[in-house]
């Protein structure tokens, strides 16, 4: 028979992404920890973990397990944290992870409301266009936008934006304005550098989904490059509404095919349990859901669409 409290420690040991991390908050010896989940293992006959001197690594097998049983063993954490925390305060160091480009849009005005509701909580941001690892990098939520592929994550769909075509003035002055999704294919576009040379846009407009392929003689790995690039005249680029609707508005950027674009993006908040989520944590997911819909900057979530 399987001991339950070695099923909880494998849990414990996902989260924390270490046999150290996670002896240390349940106050045991780390080999005590390690030899614990091997003897889980053989019990199992499976293999759970890939062991390295730098992380952890979840087989399929390993995966499968937690997503099982993380659930069961959080509904009886819960139970006991119910009784025993009350009405405790939020409190404690919230780790994020956002896209580099997050505090472009988002304003840090909103951040210091947030800290002065909560004085007891510590904000961490990790800020990169590279998707984190939430256990590897101790993160506690994740912002992201497009599809979450992890099936050992929660993801929290928060609402939809809209990539746009944009360029500045003086470029469209210089080159002239495109008419067609086609034309696109003329002009200096500017993008993510690509391995293979070859970048190409997927959009969507009045007549359905189109392609082009583009290029240009300038790339960028991060969006707050590419709209810096494009401000200054170095291309038509394709852009977040988010990042690009108050540069309209005040006539540094054009809009560039207005009717077509990327429609539907959804965002999401990721993290690692739906139950038993630090208070402080919960806290930070409700306000970032409030704030980001109560300031427009993200729209209603799509329906979905009918069959055909």
């Amino acid at each position: 028979m399987l001991d339950l409290n070695d099923v909880a420690l494998f849990v414990q040991v996902v989260r924390a992404g270490s046999f150290a991390a996670a002896a240390r908050r349940l106050g045991m010896p780390a080999n005590t920890a390690s030899r614990r989940i091997q003897q889980l293992e053989q019990q199992l006959g499976l293999r759970l973990m890939q062991r390295s001197t730098r992380k952890l690594t979840l087989t399929d097998a390993g995966a499968t397990f937690y997503a099982r049983c993380a659930d069961q063993v959080e509904s009886l954490a819960e139970a006991a944290e119910e009784l025993s925390e009350g009405s405790q305060v939020p409190s404690g160091k919230v780790r994020v992870a956002a896209p580099a480009d997050f505090f472009s849009f988002f304003r840090m005005e909103l951040i210091a409301e947030f800290l002065a509701a909560h004085p007891k909580v510590r904000l961490d941001f990790v800020l990169s266009d590279q998707r984190a690892d939430l256990i590897e990098q101790g993160i506690d939520v994740a912002i992201r936008a497009g599809k979450v592929l992890e099936p050992t994550l929660i993801a929290r769909r928060i609402g939809a934006g809209r990539v746009t075509l944009v360029a500045s003035p003086a470029y469209l002055a210089a080159r002239g304005v495109p008419e067609s999704v086609d034309a696109l294919a003329n002009h200096d576009c500017v993008t993510p550098p690509s391995s293979s040379g070859r970048v190409v846009w997927h959009l969507d407009g009045p007549g359905g989904a189109s392609e082009v392929q583009v290029g240009g003689r300038f790339c960028a790995n991060t969006a707050r490059a590419i709209l810096d690039a494009v401000l200054a005249g170095l291309g038509i680029g394709l852009l977040p509404a988010v990042l690009t609707s108050s540069r309209v508005r005040a006539g540094e950027l054009i809009e560039v095919l207005p009717e077509h674009g990327v429609e539907g993006v959804d965002s999401y908040l990721v993290y690692l349990s739906r139950r038993q989520l630090p208070r402080a944590v919960g806290v930070f997911i409700e306000f970032i859901v409030a704030t980001m819909v109560g300031e427009g900057l993200v729209g209603p979530v799509a329906a979905p669409r009918a069959p055909a």
